[in-house]
């Protein structure tokens, strides 16, 4: 993907809740993880996991990359994204119930994912083990899973652009990250406008890739 043309609108030590209180779960040994990308990004991989999710499956054996299928255009009406998600989990766990499922958006991928949570409930939700959301326009304050690039909570009570259309549901909240750079102008209005560079680093942001990577290896139980 020529990055240069990807403008993506609305699209822990330090994690949302203790680890240390959260027992070991037994690692999953069929995972895919559906990466949601953002506005102007090419069908495929986005460039914001990348990186993170190349080590976690090199790490932890029987997973995959799904690439959700949807325009992620600048209409930035992400229904279809929505669908093939709750699709994707729907149709994994008739093949195989005992799959795991990780999601994970960017910017406009990052609101389909979280209109999808709603729709994902009963076996579904419980196949999800984990939520990994960056640049996320739906950013609700003061959610405890609000977390800026370092995993503390420098953007934990700043709003995205479109808080006000909805947000995490209550039950998604404790096992989700949604990662919101300082100044980054789609999650934090507050001390960002719009598009701007803080939004567009995370794919290159060092602190970010490694964050996705402990969190979602952690969640997936390895």
């Amino acid at each position: 993907m020529r990055f240069s043309v990807f403008v993506p609108i609305l699209a822990a030590t330090a994690y949302a809740a203790p680890v240390e209180n959260v027992e070991k779960r037994a690692a999953c040994s069929s995972y895919t993880i559906i990466n949601t990308r953002g506005t102007g990004e090419m069908q495929g991989p986005s460039a914001g996991f990348r990186t993170m999710n190349s080590k976690i499956t090199s790490q932890l054996p029987g997973g995959k990359i799904y690439n959700t299928v949807y325009p992620a255009d600048f209409s930035q009406i992400s229904t279809v994204g929505t669908a093939d998600i709750v699709n994707q989990v729907q149709r994994g766990l008739q093949s195989n119930p005992s799959q795991c499922f990780i999601l994970q958006g960017y910017s406009q991928g990052a609101a389909a994912t979280v209109n999808a949570m709603s729709k994902l409930t009963g076996a579904s939700y419980d196949a999800v083990k984990g939520v990994f959301l960056i640049g996320d326009p739906m950013h609700k304050s003061g959610l405890a899973c609000n977390v800026d690039n370092n995993g503390g909570t420098a953007t934990k009570n700043v709003n995205g652009l479109s808080a006000m259309l909805g947000g995490i549901p209550s039950n998604w909240v404790s096992k989700t990250l949604d990662v919101c750079i300082r100044g980054d102008g789609v999650c934090d209005t507050m001390t960002g406008f719009g598009i701007n560079a803080q939004h567009l680093m995370y794919p290159y942001d060092s602190a970010t890739q490694s964050l996705g990577e402990k969190y979602i290896l952690q969640q997936l139980g390895a």
